[in-house]
């Protein structure tokens, strides 16, 4: 994971960038040729900002490719809970737990390019196929579409239509919507470059 980064300063202070990458990395260690963001250092780091006198801001760069469900909400849960700006900019891809960490700022931008990946919560290796398994991995579901909804304009329906889609990806189940269908359903703010991004954030905290 990148350190948090100073991009510059307004008249009411400075704009720093927190940098979300790769996979979230949670309890297990994953491959060390797979990118990843421990939400370790994630956790910290943004409770310093909120502490700090000197930041006045906080732009989260985006490109997720899935990883620990909790791990994700934890950081998500925390950067809602910031009363500093926040503009979160979504470049690449917002896979999975991505989604939350998109929705979780003040105000959530997609690059025209990029794309998020909605999908039900699965789990990879050994499984215990007991009824107290699958009612987990239900409620995991249910927090993740209640704090999706809670934070964007995007409906419950419509938001677990996407997310059990059949028709769209081969051999798995969900969505894939890009940049102007992410805001026409209300899942993201609107649509934006990192000058439009910074210039939200600019605004948030001159007022």
């Amino acid at each position: 994971m990148e350190e948090l980064k100073e991009l510059g300063a307004s008249r009411a202070g400075a704009i720093h960038c927190l940098t979300i990458i790769g996979q979230i990395e949670g309890h297990q260690i994953l491959p060390e040729d797979a990118k990843t963001t421990k939400y370790e250092h994630v956790l910290p780091l943004i409770a310093a900002i909120e502490e700090s006198e000197e930041i006045q801001g906080l732009l989260i760069l985006l490109n997720t490719m899935g990883g620990d469900v909790e791990a994700g909400l934890a950081i998500a849960e925390l950067i809602a809970g910031m009363k500093k700006p926040t503009v979160s900019l979504v470049l690449g891809g917002g896979h999975s737990i991505g989604v939350p960490l998109a929705v979780a700022a003040k105000c959530s931008m997609i690059a025209p390019s990029a794309a998020m990946t909605i999908h039900p919560v699965r789990i990879n290796g050994v499984v215990i196929g007991v009824p107290q398994t699958y009612r987990y991995f239900s409620r995991i579901q249910d927090r993740i579409v209640s704090f999706v909804t809670e934070h964007s304009r995007i409906g419950r329906e419509e938001y677990l239509r996407l997310m059990n889609n059949t028709d769209e990806l081969a051999n798995d189940v969900g969505s894939v919507i890009h940049g102007e269908e992410a805001v026409g359903c209300g899942l993201i703010d609107r649509i934006g470059s990192l000058s439009d991004a910074l210039a939200v954030l600019h605004q948030q905290v001159d007022r």
